[in-house]
């Protein structure tokens, strides 16, 4: 785990990964409940390289080598009695009102049709099949990771009364390969931590559904196997041998909004507009001031009896509000929240010349 964890700290890709930040993470919180010497010096690296981490710029790149991943299953296999892992921050939002309730980059055709596709890494193929509109295609979209992506598909498809088949084409991910995930859950279902039983991908933890959602999913569907065709007409007379196979629904118990069955998710929030002023951070207030000719934004950093503590210079808004919370120079989250709006609405000044004046907070 060491070493892996190790190497991949070498590299700016890893210092910038969801993997990297989540494996991290998971393993500060495993290896409080080791205790073992090896396990102390291993929590102490972990926390040294959480302080080195970058801000999150994606949540996966598909490398061929994870090192994070690796590290993450030695640490399953090494400590099979370990604690369950926490659960993740469920990133779907749900519309239980509405088919599909998990929202997502798909297109749905026909929400009473037998049959879905997912795509996998194969983007393009997606939004091209959609648009053909094979007869029998109730849903097609992609699917890039092995865990959240395959949650989002287990949720969606259990809350349909009338899918029976779901397509696996397209390109499989190198290294999370959710398409050989999916038939490995078809086939052998979850161990008791959510893994998916002789799945080959990363991190095939299914941490955002429960058994008796995933026993549904098998029960109800059946995987066809188009792992690599990205041809639209394969997939489409696929999709019509299919759909006039269905005569007669399945024995598996309906799962649609009017069912008992409960959907579990993550809590959805309503946003509603501020009732009061952004709070006043001790750490000081900024002035944000953009030099569209030197294509700049200068952020003045003032104390709260107007010393100007810093000057900060940045060409886009992501670089300077990440410098500063990096810096620890904002400590409020209202205010944090602030001075990236303004920071963007300075890029969008410089960008298109349109005049920038700062919101009062």
């Amino acid at each position: 785990m060491r070493t892996e964890l190790a190497a991949g700290m070498q590299l700016a890709k890893c210092q910038q990964c969801g993997c990297m930040r989540e494996t991290l993470n998971e393993l500060a919180t495993c290896l409080s409940t080791v205790h073992t010497e090896e396990a102390h010096a291993l929590a102490r690296d972990v926390e040294a390289w959480s302080a080195q981490m970058q801000p999150t710029r994606y949540a996966y790149l598909g490398c061929e080598h994870c090192y994070p991943a690796v590290a993450h299953n030695a640490l399953i296999s090494a400590f099979p009695s370990i604690s369950p892992l926490p659960a993740l921050q469920c990133d779907f939002q749900v519309h239980s009102a509405a088919w599909p309730p998990v929202v997502g980059e798909y297109f749905v055709l026909d929400a009473t049709a037998p049959v879905a596709v997912s795509t996998l890494a194969s983007v393009q193929c997606a939004e091209a099949l959609a648009h053909r509109q094979p007869h029998g295609l109730a849903i097609v979209g992609k699917t890039e990771t092995e865990n959240i992506g395959i949650d989002k598909i287990v949720k969606n498809i259990i809350t349909s009364p009338t899918l029976r088949y779901l397509i696996v084409a397209g390109v499989d991910p190198k290294g999370h390969l959710p398409g050989k995930t999916l038939l490995a859950l078809a086939e052998h279902g979850v161990d008791d931590k959510g893994r998916v039983m002789g799945a080959p991908g990363k991190r095939p933890i299914l941490r955002n559904v429960t058994l008796p959602e995933i026993q549904a999913f098998r029960a109800q569907v059946h995987v066809v196997d188009m792992i690599g065709c990205e041809s639209l007409g394969e997939i489409s007379a696929r999709i019509a041998k299919l759909s006039q196979q269905v005569t007669t629904p399945c024995g598996c118990t309906e799962y649609s909004d009017q069912s008992p069955f409960s959907i579990s998710t993550a809590p959805t929030i309503i946003a509603t507009n501020p009732s009061d002023v952004v709070q006043m951070d001790k750490a000081g207030y900024f002035v944000i001031v953009p030099l569209a000719s030197r294509g700049l934004i200068t952020v003045e950093h003032y104390a709260y009896d107007h010393k100007l503590l810093r000057v900060i210079e940045g060409t886009n808004a992501r670089a300077l509000y990440s410098t500063i919370i990096n810096n620890g120079w904002v400590t409020d989250l209202s205010h944090a929240a602030y001075l990236g709006k303004e920071l963007a609405r300075a890029e969008y000044s410089c960008q298109h010349g349109v005049k920038y004046v700062q919101d009062g907070a």
